[in-house]
């Protein structure tokens, strides 16, 4: 099943309800990074919201609080390998299939960020901009985005130049003009059209 918002709950029945939510579907290097949470109703958290409308301080207040405050959450992933084999699409939902999987508790219901399910076992539905329509969701975004990003930062150190640590692999003009000079890293995914053009330049040239 999948809502346009204006968005109302259709889980009630459901006690143990997880949000999942994805990153990195845009980026040209580094895997495609997706988390799930199940929030604890009796443990509100405050500033739960989409994790690209909040500040950097303000998604790790919150990741913070969902870490404390959460029956438990869980990240999973789908590799550069895996989405030049699968594309991206498959990938993200892969991922998401990975994060839900992993909770220690398992969710009776399961909301999805965006307009289709992945093929699993749960009781489902996906929610366009759930991310700021549905908790769950919005803290499954926060704990995605931070583990991303603060992976990111990590390889910037180990791959100079392409300023991953502020561009999270995103195709800027800088990163774009480090790819022409320095050439493709193992975490870049070479199926991505720029990446390709680039090292397909590069070949000929």
């Amino acid at each position: 099943m999948t809502r346009e918002p204006p968005f109302s709950p259709a889980s009630e029945p459901y006690m143990l309800i997880a949000g999942t939510d994805e990153v990195g579907r845009g980026p040209l290097a580094w895997d495609v990074v997706a988390a799930a949470v199940i929030l604890d109703p009796a443990k509100p958290i405050s500033g739960l919201a989409d994790s690209k409308k909040l500040s950097h301080k303000q998604r790790l207040v919150c990741f913070d609080a969902i870490v404390r405050s959460a029956h438990c959450y869980a990240v999973g992933r789908a590799s550069v390998q895996e989405i030049e084999r699968i594309n991206i699409l498959h990938a993200s939902m892969l991922a998401m299939s990975r994060a839900v999987a992993g909770l220690k508790i398992q969710p009776e219901f399961v909301y999805v960020d965006g307009n289709r399910c992945p093929k699993w076992k749960y009781p489902c539905e996906a929610v366009t901009k759930g991310d700021s329509l549905v908790p769950s969701i919005s803290a499954a975004s926060i704990i995605a985005k931070v583990t991303r990003d603060k992976e990111m930062q990590e390889l910037d150190l180990q791959y100079p130049g392409y300023g991953f640590a502020s561009n999270m692999g995103y195709p800027t003009p800088a990163h774009l003009a480090a790819l022409k000079s320095l050439g493709a890293t193992p975490i870049h995914r070479r199926t991505f059209a720029p990446v390709a053009r680039i090292l397909k330049a590069s070949e000929s040239g």
